[in-house]
């Protein structure tokens, strides 16, 4: 490494787990990944497994780490409570928990939990990528769209998560795709959609017009299947379409058809796949990268607990 590590940032999901090793201007000079999400290990093992990452990445015991994500669940290492939604990002940020069991010091951001009877949700690791985007949602009122196993739709005013919502689009293609009738459609497919399958677009534009209609447009792909040959690979892309354009749709339903500008958070192929249902629902996307975001807000978290800005020893 070029430059010293001023802090190592770390968002574990529940599948994943991703290192940054960031300098003390937050630039990025490493990173790790693996399967050792919150799914894989048991509550001792979390700081068993990051301390061993970071050993390998050759980083000093003395380096402390920020985490953002399921680490800080109820089955996590250690709970880091949710805040109460309407929550300024900055109070979130500076509520992170300490963390016991590693040898280094550690700190964990906390999520936080709409308590609508109505409405009842939580995010834990969004809120860390949300405060990464820094001036882009810190005046006025936006809508931001944050793809995943898990999809978030949030409402930020000046800074603060107003309200949220999740829709389950990626587990359900999980789900859908493994475990359904629809198996024998797209089996042993990789749901590798791209853009320049016509099917995606074409189940996107009709679920965007009849959102309602979605259990009905699911077995038509398997009916499709079977009367019109479709192969696995448009199957899956079929199935992808429909989920994106119902979610873009509802979500749309819920925070206003008015919003014209959205912010979209994601990285890869997810992004590509939501833009183009964005502007096929009449939206303009604005993209920014899912890893620079969260590894700027776990930077802006951890600048509010050392002092990085002179570098931390090693």
């Amino acid at each position: 490494m070029s430059a010293a590590p001023a802090i190592a940032a770390v968002d574990w999901g529940t599948s994943h787990l991703r290192i940054w090793l960031l300098d003390a201007k937050g630039a990025v000079l490493a990173e790790k990944r693996s399967d050792e999400g919150l799914m894989a290990l048991q509550r001792s093992e979390f700081p068993v497994v990051l301390d061993r990452h970071l050993r390998s990445m050759g980083v000093a015991d003395t380096l402390p780490a920020i985490v953002c994500g399921m680490a800080g669940s109820r089955q996590g290492w250690i709970e880091a409570p949710y805040l109460t939604a309407p929550a300024a990002l900055t109070d979130v940020l500076d509520r992170a928990v300490i963390a016991t069991g590693s040898v280094r010091e550690v700190r964990i951001v906390p999520g936080i939990a709409q308590r609508l009877p109505e409405a009842p949700d939580v995010i834990r690791g969004e809120e860390t990528q949300l405060a990464g985007l820094g001036d882009l949602i810190g005046k006025g009122r936006h809508l931001v769209c944050m793809p995943g196993t898990h999809c978030k739709w949030v409402e930020v005013e000046d800074g603060t998560i107003a309200r949220f919502g999740t829709w389950m689009t990626g587990e359900l293609f999980s789900v859908l795709s493994t475990q359904s009738i629809l198996r024998h459609a797209v089996a042993a497919v990789d749901a590798g959609v791209t853009l320049d399958n016509r099917y995606f677009r074409d189940w996107l534009i009709q679920a965007l017009s009849a959102p309602a209609d979605m259990t009905a447009q699911l077995f038509q792909i398997r009916a499709s299947a079977l009367l019109f040959e479709m192969s696995p690979k448009d199957a899956s892309a079929a199935l992808s379409g429909l989920l994106v354009g119902t979610e873009i749709a509802s979500a749309a339903a819920k925070f206003g058809r008015g919003r014209s500008e959205i912010i979209l958070v994601a990285s890869g192929r997810l992004q590509s796949l939501y833009a183009e249902g964005l502007k096929a629902a009449g939206h303009t996307p604005k993209s920014v990268d899912a890893d620079r975001a969260v590894c700027a807000g776990l930077f802006e978290a951890a600048r509010r607990h050392w002092p990085l800005q002179h570098g931390v020893p090693a």
